[in-house]
């Protein structure tokens, strides 16, 4: 958790939960729990229980002390979906977002089908209300404005998103969160462990004029966003290679890919980095050398969407390998509810 935070796509970190457990191959180098399990056992540290899951009450009003607007990372230390962390407490972080709409809120996880189960529900959102009074009473208010924002749509300051590292996970992830009732939706493909095809996720024809794009039949639709008879259903894709001990290499046609799936589709990306592994042909002649297979790390089947090139890798540390991608950083966002 911090003010500032060294996360490219964000402002600030907030976590109201600490912990979490590995379940799918993008967590087997998670820099959260490296980091947490070296104070594990040590009296009196913050992570004393280690990588375990805790609730931090004591942080749920954080971002009500920063008054200038902010993109925010929620649980950059965990999972805000787990299963060992109630719906009552989950009600009471949604709860806060609600009452700071002057912020954005970024919430991603890997528990795809959770966060589609709990948010769908009508009672969920009476939970939030519940808790908004209970826990922030003194916020009167600021709770009266809030109030406006949980009449039954998804509140407009909150982007929720999904992991997705692979096509598995992709076929999996991807219609999970579609099916979540979301202001915006964005996925993070990090760290991306092979060739990953979205395109056909992206736009849905709008179900009121049949992709005809009829005025008078979207008007009662207006709040799906049609667009020239279709609707838009992934707002942003982040990606990025994996650093840190461990870290695999990451084939530069995934990241093109990616990138030309999104730019032919008007869906903002943003390459988050190479990681610890840079292309040799960017001019690193150093560093330990990997040659990549385009089928992806883990894949034993030919994919439609990968590159047939292997590729030559040096691992080089995140720093040297930089951002650039065909010499130019991609550092697009969704445009901010109003």
């Amino acid at each position: 958790m911090a003010d500032t935070t060294g996360i490219e796509w964000t402002d600030s970190t907030w976590n109201p939960t600490t912990g979490c457990e590995k379940i799918s191959d993008g967590c087997t180098n998670c820099y959260a729990a490296t980091f947490a399990e070296r104070w594990r056992g040590i009296p009196g540290h913050h992570f004393e229980a280690g990588f375990d899951i805790t609730l931090r009450p004591e942080r749920l009003r954080l971002p009500m002390t920063w008054r200038t607007p902010r993109r925010i990372f929620l649980d950059s230390m965990s999972d805000l979906f787990h299963q060992d962390i109630s719906d009552t407490y989950i009600a009471q972080v949604f709860a806060m977002m609600a009452l700071t709409s002057r912020h954005t809120y970024q919430v991603l996880t890997k528990r795809h089908a959770r966060m589609k189960a709990l948010l769908s529900r009508a009672t969920f959102w009476h939970q939030v209300a519940e808790q908004g009074r209970e826990h922030f009473a003194g916020c009167q208010e600021e709770w009266l404005a809030a109030g406006a924002m949980l009449g039954g749509e998804p509140l407009p300051n909150v982007w929720l998103g999904v992991s997705v590292e692979d096509q598995r996970w992709a076929d999996i992830r991807i219609p999970a969160l579609l099916g979540t009732p979301a202001h915006t939706r964005f996925l993070s493909c990090e760290p991306l462990l092979g060739p990953v095809w979205i395109a056909d996720h992206i736009w849905q024809a709008c179900p009121c004029c049949e992709g005809e794009s009829h005025d008078e039949a979207c008007a009662r639709c207006a709040d799906q966003r049609c667009e020239s008879g279709h609707i838009r259903r992934l707002d942003w894709v982040i990606a990025g290679g994996e650093s840190g001990p461990g870290a695999r290499p990451l084939h530069p046609d995934w990241i093109r890919s990616l990138r030309d799936q999104t730019r032919g589709r008007n869906v903002p990306f943003f390459f988050k980095q190479w990681g610890d592994h840079a292309p040799e042909d960017h001019g690193h002649d150093r560093g330990r050398l990997t040659v990549v297979d385009p089928r992806g790390h883990g894949q034993d089947h030919d994919d439609p969407c990968a590159s047939q090139t292997p590729v030559r890798m040096r691992r080089v540390g995140k720093k040297q390998a930089g951002r650039l991608l065909d010499g130019r950083h991609h550092d697009a966002f969704p445009a901010p509810a109003r």
